[in-house]
């Protein structure tokens, strides 16, 4: 697949993993908050179980904001590996969020792109109070941003994307989503059918086996190009 197609008004990104460093992040606050425990965990795989329960809790109804998933995520791994839990390390998590940096290339991407004429949007799995901090390190670059708070659902549901186009006022035609989850954004684009650049960042993150996205890019700043090339810049 290769973008075509109508030029893009709005060019809509994922947030953690494609614009602000995640991984990293992440690995960081629960290094901090396992340190504590006075246990050496192996983080990697703490992170695996933390994810699991994240990402189940997150299709769960009635919809939880994002700061009660993450902190009842955590609850439920430090159990299975067998640790106390205190509401203080759920704040540790979720302070640390919105200090999470964005990666080098990020803001003058970004800068790139609104002076092509694009207008830029966040479409995130968060709230609104943990992603201010992230947006702040963003040059000011973006537009509008759109949480899973405000839509009342988590990526991969097409309620959230739904919710985020009736908001800006656009049909799926007018816009390419950004972004470097292939089991959460990418599975809507495939779901839902609408453009898609995949930022595949080399975490080891794998493909869909059923879904190929419109352009594949190792990091932000390669995506300028890509628009070029289909006559968009």
């Amino acid at each position: 697949m290769t973008l075509a197609g109508p030029t893009p008004t709005w060019l809509t990104f994922d947030c953690y993993g494609t614009l602000i460093q995640w991984d990293e992040g992440l690995l960081a606050a629960m290094d901090k908050i396992l340190s504590a425990k006075g246990d050496n965990i192996d983080k990697s795989a703490f992170i695996a179980v933390y994810d699991h329960y994240e990402h189940s809790l997150e299709r769960e109804r009635p919809h939880r904001t994002f700061a009660e998933v993450s902190a009842l995520a955590l609850e439920k791994a430090m159990r299975e590996f067998g640790l106390s839990f205190a509401p203080g390390d759920a704040q540790v998590l979720t302070s640390s969020i919105g200090k999470m940096p964005p990666f080098p290339e990020v803001v003058a991407a970004l800068a790139a792109l609104k002076s092509a004429g694009f207008r830029l949007a966040i479409i995130s799995n968060t709230d609104d109070a943990i992603i201010d901090g992230n947006v702040a390190q963003l040059g000011g670059y973006v537009d509008r941003i759109i949480t899973a708070e405000q839509a009342g659902a988590y990526k991969p549901s097409g309620q959230i994307f739904r919710h985020a186009w009736n908001s800006l006022g656009i049909e799926m035609g007018d816009l390419v989503h950004i972004c470097a989850s292939p089991h959460l954004d990418l599975t809507a684009a495939r779901d839902l059918g609408f453009r898609a650049v995949w930022v595949d960042r080399g975490t080891g993150r794998k493909p869909l086996p059923d879904y190929r996205p419109n352009e594949v890019v190792s990091t932000l700043d390669k995506v300028p190009a890509v628009l070029a090339a289909a006559g968009w810049m």
